[in-house]
């Protein structure tokens, strides 16, 4: 966490917030009100940032006591008994942003997106209609599809009449539902024809949003899901096509298809990630034929030749790694991911460690793992932000744990978590736990800089029955940061901790040890008077 300003943090959990509440539903709306109202009414108190998390007391008809934790918002809590977020959370969390910025241009950059929604849908719907009474369903034929696709979509997407990204999804389902509406009625026809219109679709919104200039922080929030809906919907297709017999001519359309989707690689310089999944995900599951990939990877290397020096390269370099992976030529692939930066590759090496996986080629998959594992740092680097690099390292788990458990390479497991602690601290405490490792869990706890507790009561119970010597080292340091506070409140935690001590020492018969510490602890904070006040009135310590 120590990457991260304050300010930082919070601008992260800022936006983490703003994709929990959906402006459009009214309990959200109710909530986000609530919280709104009790922050404007100076209600929230002792508000203090932290590294870890934010915490605060809010005076609502009972006081309350909310921590927001900047690591795992799903970690936070509140005295109050709803469950999940509530209104003291949000509360909290608006005071906090005060700090940074403007409560008010927060809440109305969240009410965004309902701008314009509704001014769109009327005109935007009736253009579709027409179109449909125009061109009626059509029979195959690829490249009227395609212009279809085009001249609905310039239609209906490329329109003056609005400039507000958010109301682009609006008017992409309003598309998607013409373009449907004029589907072949054979089945094998129709998933063709939906493959091509995504393709196409695809292309055409990736060039809209950047001839567009919209920000990308905006295209997250506004409609990035219509791109991951897009290849949802893809994925599914082609699994679909996979078991129907197709017709004799299907191979003339696929070969048209596979021309589109070699220009998803240059069509636009956004959404790279997206354009790659797309490009990568049909070559996998669609363009089998051995002919067709040896032809790919000379198209790849005659564009690559041909690029202006304002041109991307790396969408190229990595769909000719994808298909020499496809190819079985790994050595070449491997050599090709060495030369790449590792800011920019190592998110790719993650799909081609699962595809490996998937068919269960083990000892392909090693080396790519290998790689991966020494560029993971470099990556993480890059990345900074917390919520980013504890996201990517979740998957990074995940994507090895099948070599793992199918080699029994535990030690390789263990040597990555250790590798992306902080970010892995979730799943290396929860290894640790469960295989009753306590004095590693310990160890990992004083690493992280927790407070004894924050910790969760549940684990600290069994710990304290099966080992609660684990517990010692992390409440004398508790209890010593809250001393070095040097003001009341701190005290009174100090001697929470002290106590809780004295009964471990109890507890592992270690009376001696406990009254030598105690003992050295008075002296060295003799000029503390109330700290020692404090030790007395809890009977600490004799009078």
């Amino acid at each position: 966490m120590g990457a991260t300003t304050a300010n930082e943090r919070i601008e992260l959990l800022s936006e983490e917030i703003k994709d929990l509440f959906h402006p459009h539903a009214a309990d959200d709306v109710k909530l986000i009100q609530k919280g709104l109202m009790l922050y404007r009414q100076g209600m929230v108190k002792q508000l203090q940032i932290w590294n870890a998390q934010i915490t605060a007391m809010v005076q609502d008809v009972t006081p309350c006591h909310v921590k927001l934790n900047f690591a795992r918002l799903s970690f936070s809590s509140c005295t109050c008994p709803h469950e999940g977020l509530c209104r003291h959370q949000l509360a909290v969390f608006f005071a906090a942003y005060s700090r940074v910025g403007s409560v008010a241009d927060w809440v109305a950059d969240w009410r965004e997106p309902m701008k314009e929604k509704n001014d769109v849908a009327s005109w935007g719907l009736q253009k579709a209609k027409d179109l449909i009474k125009a061109n009626g369903t059509m029979k195959p034929d690829y490249r009227r599809w395609v212009e279809s696709f085009e001249v609905s979509f310039d239609t209906i997407l490329n329109s003056k009449k609005y400039s507000s990204p958010f109301i682009i999804a609006e008017l992409f389902n309003i598309y998607e539902r013409r373009i449907r509406a004029s589907a072949p009625v054979e089945q094998e026809w129709r998933l063709l024809y939906e493959i091509v219109g995504i393709v196409v679709s695809f292309k055409k919104l990736a060039v809209l949003t950047e001839d567009s200039g919209f920000a990308e922080d905006v295209v997250r929030r506004a409609y990035l899901s219509v791109f991951h809906n897009l290849i949802e919907d893809a994925d599914e297709l082609v699994l679909k096509i996979g078991v129907q017999s197709l017709p004799f001519d299907f191979d003339e359309f696929i070969l048209q298809l596979k021309d589109d989707v070699f220009e998803l690689l240059t069509a636009s310089s956004g959404l790279e990630q997206e354009r790659i999944y797309l490009y990568r995900l049909l070559w996998t599951n669609l363009f089998k034929k051995k002919e067709w990939r040896e032809q790919e990877i000379i198209s790849i290397n005659e564009r690559l030749k041909s690029l202006e020096e304002w041109e991307n390269p790396n969408p190229l370099m990595i769909a000719g790694i994808h298909i020499s992976i496809l190819q079985q030529k790994d050595e070449l692939a491997l050599e090709l991911i060495h030369k790449m930066d590792d800011k920019v590759i190592t998110p790719y090496l993650l799909h081609w460690i699962d595809l490996l996986s998937q068919t269960k080629a083990w000892k392909r998959v090693g080396p790519f793992i290998e790689l991966f594992s020494a560029k993971l740092k470099g990556y993480l680097d890059f990345l900074r932000a917390y919520h980013s690099c504890a996201s990517f390292t979740r998957s990074s788990l995940k994507a090895i744990a099948p070599y793992v458990s199918e080699n029994g390479k535990v030690e390789l497991y263990e040597k990555m978590m250790l590798a992306t602690l902080p970010y892995s601290y979730t799943e290396y405490e929860y290894m640790l736990f469960e295989r009753k490792q306590y004095d590693k869990w310990g160890d990992l706890q004083a690493f992280m800089g927790w407070n004894f507790y924050d910790l969760p009561r549940e684990r600290v119970k069994v710990i304290e029955k099966e080992k609660p010597e684990v517990l010692l080292g992390m409440l004398h340091q508790s209890a010593l940061n809250e001393i070095n506070q040097k003001n009341r409140s701190s005290y009174k935690a100090a001697v929470r901790h002290l106590k809780k001590l004295r009964t471990l020492y109890k507890k592992i018969k270690r009376v001696d040890d406990w009254q030598y510490f105690l003992d050295t602890l008075m002296e060295k904070t003799k000029r503390l008077r109330a700290f020692h006040e404090e030790c007395k009135r809890s009977k600490l310590i004799e009078e």
